[in-house]
């Protein structure tokens, strides 16, 4: 009988120690999101005049992926998608929330954050969420144990273009204060350039802190910077440090919080178990001109479907488990990030239905084979201006934002902003990366494939240009 008891205590206690054990040994994982940084506004991606010393370093350490998309350009969808691994069509999410905004990411959606969360890790974010304004619909109620940051974006605040207070500045709408939340409660404001220039060393303080509190257990956290979105701002130890004026000291001073980051890890032991996903929401904002970054030769930018708008850098850093210095060319999207770390962390999927796709193989060498090969780009509510397939872009008929029609504008005030009819067109971004020559006559069975995945798609999620209802929709949350 007491051997029984014996053995069965063993066995008890073996059980917990693999289970204890499998929970030590799931990677941590941390995303930096950088808010309308460029595909080309680090050295690793092109920039010159700006020393980025520590995207390098991640960039030689890790996989540098050179067709990463988001699934917006722009803001709020972006974020969305990220963070559910969904089209955020499929969601409801459309254009950047302003502060009164009534719709919202639904708390019934599941987040990387809530469903590691279940996985026993611990989660944080800090810096910029614009998913909904007030509570319910923060990130406390997403799956984060802990948020420190802004509701939205930093420009959405009284003050005008030269940084003065002002109640309604042209072709801006009239914002409350900007909230500076600790959970669902404003801790603090930013009502000074001053103060925009205290955010990025603020998160990165308070995210090297949480590292080192959370070392010892598997965490997660999802650090969105409001740079280098406009208003521009460097804290004294960056300004006028660099050869490209502010926009260049708000890159150095991004690329500092990525070595203060990396240097925790090193610090505490813990980079060769910890995921570091270093990435931007959606290309630059070029009517500000010098005051944004650059698209890295791609046509477009930011609010545009042109490669320019979506295609952003991302380099992913695992020690011993991903490549160090390797470049990967597959079509990646931000969508995708959700179900490689679910498969990573041996976490459980969502149980609803989502549109990314694990490429967990790709990263750890075991495959070579893209595991995405169709892109939908969808803008404005539900539109849907075009699709990718493999190395192929099929424009569709739209009217869009234009940036080549105007003078941008300079030292942080914006040029014009005009709009162009877009033609249907076929690029072969292999060989014309820049978008600027249609081939659909060359290859006319091509433009048929690629229109049956435009069908597809229209049925699915639906189409606002064609009048199109999709059948596989979810909706936002409704903000009172």
């Amino acid at each position: 009988m007491k051997t029984g008891l014996f053995i069965l205590s063993f066995c008890c206690f073996f059980a917990a120690g693999r289970a204890q054990t499998t929970k030590t040994q799931r990677p941590n994982v941390i995303i930096i999101n950088m808010d309308d940084m460029g595909y080309g506004d680090t050295e690793p991606y092109g920039m010159t005049g700006i020393p980025t010393p520590n995207f390098n370093k991640a960039a030689k350490e890790g996989m540098r992926f050179t067709h990463f998309n988001a699934a917006q350009a722009i803001c709020s969808p972006s974020r969305a998608a990220l963070l559910t691994g969904c089209y955020p069509n499929r969601i409801g999410l459309r254009g950047a929330l302003s502060p009164d905004s009534k719709i919202a990411l639904d708390t019934a959606e599941e987040t990387i954050a809530s469903l590691l969360k279940k996985a026993g890790y611990k989660t944080a974010m800090l810096g910029k969420w614009h998913l909904g304004s007030k509570a319910p619909n923060l990130p406390l109620h997403y799956g984060f144990d802990s948020f420190y940051g802004l509701p939205y974006s930093n420009d959405m605040w009284p003050v005008d273009y030269e940084g003065k207070p002002q109640a309604a500045v042209a072709g801006k709408k009239s914002y409350p204060e900007l909230p500076l939340l600790d959970g669902d409660k404003p801790a603090d404001y930013v009502r000074t350039p001053d103060d925009q220039a205290m955010l990025t060393g603020t998160f990165t303080r308070k995210a090297v802190r949480f590292i080192e509190n959370n070392k010892s257990a598997p965490f997660f956290l999802y650090l969105a910077h409001p740079m280098p979105h406009v208003p521009l701002a460097a804290s004294a130890a960056f300004r006028g440090k660099s050869e490209l004026g502010l926009f260049g000291d708000v890159i150095m001073e991004l690329d500092w919080s990525v070595g203060e980051i990396m240097k925790s890890l090193d610090r505490n032991k813990i980079a060769s178990n910890t995921i570091l996903i270093i990435m931007s929401d959606n290309g630059p904002w070029l009517r500000f001109g010098n005051h944004a970054g650059s698209s890295g030769g791609f046509r477009g930018g930011k609010m545009t479907i042109w490669d320019g708008g979506t295609r952003v850098p991302c380099i992913i850093r695992w020690p011993g488990k991903v490549e160090a210095g390797s470049v990967n060319s597959n079509l990646i999207t931000n969508m995708d990030i959700l179900p490689t770390l679910l498969q990573l962390s041996h976490a459980a999927p969502p149980e609803k239905k989502i549109d990314g796709i694990s490429f967990a193989d790709l990263l750890l060498g075991r495959s070579d084979k893209a595991p995405r090969q169709v892109f939908y780009y969808y803008y404005n509510e539900n539109s849907l201006k075009a699709v990718r397939y493999k190395n192929w872009k099929l424009v569709l008929p739209h009217t869009s934002v234009s940036y080549t029609s105007d003078i941008h504008g300079k030292d942080g005030f914006p040029g014009a902003a005009t709009r162009a009819e877009v033609k249907m067109a076929l690029y072969d971004l292999a060989h014309d990366p820049g978008e600027a020559y249609d081939v659909q006559q060359q290859y006319p069975e091509l433009v048929q494939k690629m229109l049956v995945f435009v069908e597809e798609a229209r049925a699915d999620m639906g189409d606002d240009l064609t009048g199109r209802k999709g059948k596989n929709l979810r909706q936002p949350a409704i903000v009172n």
